[in-house]
């Protein structure tokens, strides 16, 4: 036990007399906090000091609050005396390189995190992540480019980090990823529930040389391909179709997160809906007869 106890003393008393550097990293253990800074016993024959301004750059961080007396903590040397016999040492530079670290496995990771908007800057907002600044641009606030960035200050977002870069102390963060992700969660939830052959009432976004696409009134989007959007062939769409057009579609197929429909297909539900369709979207679809008895008897005028 004496052997213990002296080999113990021996220890301290080395670690009491070792030389400090600039820029080391060292741990201390907290023994007071107050309005000025907060103090560390390093085992040094003198005490370590953490001004406030070296506490943090995050404005949410409070050393009352997030330390704690007795706890140990890392800090790097900035100054071996500061003039008062003390180490004068840095908490946010220890804590930066640990952050990026966690930053870039957010990044990889693809994680969502929750910060605060702190204020609004030309072209976006400031937040803090892991206490480290990041710029939020206006176009990644939400689905829509935002003009009045100066409404996020305070807000709470759910954010992905999506460029990290330490040596340029560049963080970039975005909420526009968290919420299209959720968009597009949503949207499988929705397609989970649609039945292939529902009829739907829809509205033409677009038109392309293969096919339509319409955004239905569940709010999901299909494709009408060229083929499916008449009884005749056309050579493009925008023969019988324009966009904002109002139509009635039919769930062909859904699948790999991709909606089939036919406007086509339609006619063969019922008599109602084939009237309803051609006279509110005027189709001018007009065919032939496919079958030889139909094609004889179109020929022939019957006398009355």
């Amino acid at each position: 036990m004496a052997n213990e106890t002296m080999a113990d003393f021996e220890k301290e008393l080395t670690s009491s007399f070792r030389v400090m550097k600039v820029g080391e990293l060292v741990k201390g253990m907290v023994v007071d906090i107050n309005d000025e800074q907060v103090t560390l016993d390093l085992g040094y024959y003198a005490p370590g000091v953490i001004p406030l301004s070296e506490l943090s750059d995050d404005p949410d961080f409070s050393a009352m609050k997030d330390l704690k007396i007795g706890e140990t903590i890392e800090a790097v040397v900035i100054d071996t005396d500061d003039g008062k016999g003390n180490v004068e040492l840095s908490l946010k530079e220890a804590a930066e390189g640990a952050a990026w670290d966690k930053l870039r496995e957010m990044l990889e990771q693809e994680t969502i995190q929750s910060v605060r908007v702190k204020e609004s800057v030309n072209a976006g907002v400031i937040a803090y992540l892991e206490g480290i600044r990041a710029f939020i641009p206006a176009s990644q606030l939400a689905l829509t480019f935002v003009e009045n960035t100066e409404e996020y200050v305070g807000k709470q977002l759910d954010v992905k980090v999506i460029t990290a870069d330490e040596r340029a102390k560049k963080l970039v963060l975005s909420a526009k990823a968290v919420l299209k992700e959720k968009e597009a969660e949503h949207d499988r939830q929705r397609m989970s529930m649609i039945v292939p052959g529902s009829i739907f009432e829809g509205t033409v976004e677009s038109l392309m040389p293969y096919g339509a696409f319409v955004q239905m009134d569940n709010g999901l989007n299909g494709l009408v391909h060229i083929s499916k959007i008449c009884m005749k062939r056309i050579k493009k769409p925008s023969e019988v179709l324009s966009v904002g057009q109002k139509v009635k579609v039919k769930v062909l197929e859904v699948k790999d997160g991709k909606i089939s429909l036919s406007i086509r297909d339609v006619e063969t539900n019922t008599s109602d809906i084939v009237t309803d369709v051609i006279e509110e979207f005027d189709y001018k679809c007009e065919e032939t007869p496919n079958n030889p008895f139909g094609a004889l008897l179109a020929g022939i005028k019957l006398d009355d």
